[in-house]
């Protein structure tokens, strides 16, 4: 029983803490439903998690250590800066930058490349999600 309510209780702050469109609520379920397909034991999207996943740092494609918040900041309220580039990077928060989040194709696109250019790697669903709620619950 304990288990349940920790599950809805997590769901519920989940639910509140950001509101999706309807066409991102569905494309956070279908993760969600991917990701439970992938592991049994997948409980929901992880902000602690998420939060490891984007400012831990990797040997990135490029050959240096990299996190997303070498380009994003730490904090994602704030403009970052492509680190390559140098191209501007509007704040990631959908709280600072209300268009963040609202296209899934917008989503998808740059979830892969990221996972790309610092893991190497696509991302499972479970770490897309993990990230997502890390980035939309955050302050």
């Amino acid at each position: 029983m304990r288990k349940v309510s920790l599950i809805l209780l997590t769901f519920t702050t989940l639910t509140f803490a950001f509101e999706f469109n309807p066409q991102m609520q569905s494309y956070m379920q279908n993760l969600d439903k991917e990701a439970k397909s992938q592991n049994s034991d997948f409980q929901g999207f992880s902000y602690v998690r998420g939060e490891e996943i984007f400012t831990s740092k990797h040997i990135g494609k490029k050959g240096k250590r990299i996190a997303c918040t070498s380009c994003h900041t730490i904090n994602l309220n704030q403009d970052g800066e492509n680190i390559s580039t140098g191209k501007l990077i509007k704040p990631l928060s959908p709280h600072a930058n209300p268009e963040r989040f609202t296209k899934v194709k917008e989503v998808k696109k740059w979830l892969r490349r990221n996972f790309r250019d610092v893991y190497k790697r696509e991302g499972s669903a479970q770490e897309k999600g993990d990230v997502i709620t890390y980035i939309t619950q955050k302050k």
